[in-house]
């Protein structure tokens, strides 16, 4: 209500108030609801206003209610703004609520970027009153004749940041009865730190990001304020300091190794991290009817046989495949490799495992899982570019099945 007044008829520029009724308080939301409707409509100011069940929405993404509040909040906001038309969002946080984030993050531990706090401006979120305490705005407001009403949840203890304004920040205050503006000059100074060392890691991606992945020695040479950095930018989500210290710590092996996080893996393959990449699409394991094809979408190929008479002259548009038809035993199919496999190429005089033949050529996890490998009912007929089982081996005067391989366009 304080920021309401203040931005109302100061600038010049267009104000609209937006008010998400959130689920939670019962009757006393709806009564706040109708508060801000009967103050926006007797002011003259546009005022839009959702109902939201913040409580289910919290229970369906497993998240805590503070969290998915403000997640419901932020959506209608933008959504708000979005179809007015605004160039801003205005929040009514203030020094108090910034300095209770940067005590909350300290407890739940936290690098520099935690105890920053609250930003004046995130983007199109400007925050106006982040300079004034509660004790001020109730001053203003007093001053003003504004009115006010109270949200009863700030009196009690059902969240973490509400214990710390009731019962760790008088403690702090007795300390230091101006511990909000400390606790805003301690952030300042270290939002200072953290764009600079922000811009070191920005550049670092610039210069060596190819979209998917880093080079490790350069990653490496780093100093670790950075190179963390680098890395919190380049996952997908926000992490924790222990994923980061996690993933850094791949680069370091020697071998290739992986790492689940949420909503991501990443891994360290042949001198390169790569981020945000989870495991390929495995396609099905398909028929392969002979004289027909099967699409294999996600590897981009597309197989397809077709019989010979013998001395047939063969043109490959990609790779092509002569196999005696007489050894094939039951039904083909192709499939992803299997773990374990192996079979005897033909001209190698020795079984190999599929394993060190990917091996050989240093295929990536990618295109380890996407290898399509041809079998009929007893085992490997075909693995692209490793050729047939030796038992396939077709001379002039048989009867052969061609297999084209074509890449998809």
């Amino acid at each position: 209500m304080c920021l309401l007044a203040l931005l109302h008829g100061t600038g010049d520029y267009a104000l609209a108030a937006a008010h998400l009724e959130h689920g939670i308080r019962g009757e006393e939301s709806l009564r706040d609801c109708t508060f801000v409707e009967g103050y926006c409509r007797e002011k003259g100011i546009p005022c839009v206003v959702e109902h939201a069940d913040a409580p289910r929405f919290a229970e369906e993404k497993r998240i805590g209610l503070e969290e998915a509040a403000r997640e419901l909040r932020y959506s209608f906001l933008e959504k708000t703004a979005a179809d007015l038309g605004c160039d801003f969002i205005a929040t009514a946080h203030n020094a108090d609520d910034n300095a209770e984030t940067i005590v909350f993050n300290l407890a739940r531990g936290t690098g520099p970027l935690g105890l920053c706090g609250i930003p004046p401006r995130r983007e199109k979120i400007i925050r106006p009153l982040l300079g004034l305490t509660r004790v001020e705005i109730m001053e203003v407001l007093a001053e003003s004749g504004t009115p006010h009403v109270e949200d009863s949840t700030n009196e009690s203890g059902f969240c973490p940041r509400n214990r710390i304004r009731r019962a760790v920040m008088p403690v702090l205050r007795e300390i230091n009865p101006a511990f909000s503006e400390a606790a805003a000059r301690t952030g300042e100074l270290l939002r200072r730190d953290e764009a600079f060392l922000s811009e070191l890691a920005e550049g670092f991606i610039e210069k060596h990001f190819d979209g998917e992945s880093v080079p490790t020695a350069e990653l490496l040479t780093l100093h670790g304020a950075v190179s963390s950095r680098v890395v919190r930018k380049l996952l997908p989500r926000s992490a924790s300091a222990q994923h980061i210290e996690a993933v850094l710590s791949l680069c370091r092996g020697t071998e290739r190794r992986e790492l689940d996080l949420p909503g991501a893996r990443v891994r360290c393959e042949r001198g390169r991290l790569y981020f945000g990449v989870e495991d390929a699409a495995s396609f099905p394991e398909t028929e392969l009817p002979i004289g027909g094809g099967a699409a294999l979408r996600e590897a981009g190929l597309t197989i397809r046989t077709r019989l010979v008479s013998p001395g047939e002259e063969i043109h490959s548009p990609f790779k092509t495949y002569r196999l005696k038809y007489e050894s094939i035993n039951g039904k083909l199919s192709v499939a992803p490799p299997r773990a374990g496999e192996r079979y005897r190429p033909a001209g190698r005089g020795c079984t190999k495992t599929l394993k060190s033949l990917f091996a050989e050529r240093h295929y990536t996890q990618r295109e380890k899982r996407l290898t399509p490998v041809l079998r009929d009912e007893t085992g490997i007929v075909l693995v692209p570019g490793f050729g047939a089982d030796e038992r396939f081996i077709c001379g002039e005067d048989d009867k052969a099945l061609i297999v084209t391989i074509e890449q998809k366009e």
